[in-house]
């Protein structure tokens, strides 16, 4: 079910760069290239820092096909996909709570102390939009979005994996990723956000 769902996140990633692409009216290399880098550079940055080479993801072909494929669907029909922005905001949400929650798993496995498994989960989550925004001349999203609580939120369920790991660790594996989700969602309900300089 976790792989099921970690597929689901990954190709949603894909759908979002590819999507960014389109926006700014990039090639089809272009939009391939958003929608790749979107969709794993996350895993490959938190591989990259607990010493897994090559990351994980260029192990996994049909992964990468798919990528390439949702890339392709998203550059020949955008404005459907376009149209479909509050599905792709949840399943996005989604595969932010899995990839903190399997990204701080990675950070315990390496043996790395609390930072260590908060930088491993949140990067994990969030590393493929940053590539994402630079990458299209951006700002990335995450330092400077107003109510929408994003790389926080995939924090603190990183560090929910890290408090109940070591007893429990599928349960949470599940805390963890629904406390990113729930963060995130009500979070733009109530219009949480960070505090900004004045």
């Amino acid at each position: 079910m976790v792989e099921v769902l970690v597929w689901l996140g990954t190709l949603v990633f894909a759908a979002t760069g590819a999507l960014k692409g389109v926006e700014k009216g990039f090639d089809l290399l272009g939009v391939l290239v958003l929608a790749t880098v979107t969709a794993v550079g996350g895993g490959s940055i938190r591989d990259v820092l607990v010493g897994t080479l090559p990351p994980t993801a260029l192990h996994n072909e049909p992964l990468l096909w798919s990528v390439v494929g949702v890339g392709l669907l998203v550059f020949r029909f955008h404005p459907r996909v376009q149209a479909l922005e509050k599905p792709i905001y949840y399943l996005d949400t989604l595969g932010l709570g899995l990839f903190a929650a399997l990204g701080a798993e990675r950070g315990l496995s390496a043996g790395l102390g609390p930072f260590g498994v908060a930088l491993a989960g949140m990067l994990s989550g969030v590393g493929g939009g940053v590539l994402r925004d630079v990458l299209s001349g951006e700002v990335p999203v995450i330092l400077y979005r107003a109510g929408d609580l994003y790389a926080s939120a995939a924090l603190v369920g990183a560090l929910v994996v890290y408090a109940l790991y070591g007893s429990h660790p599928e349960a949470a594996l599940f805390a963890g990723a629904l406390a990113t989700v729930l963060l995130r969602v009500f979070g733009r309900r109530l219009g949480l956000k960070l505090p900004t300089p004045r």
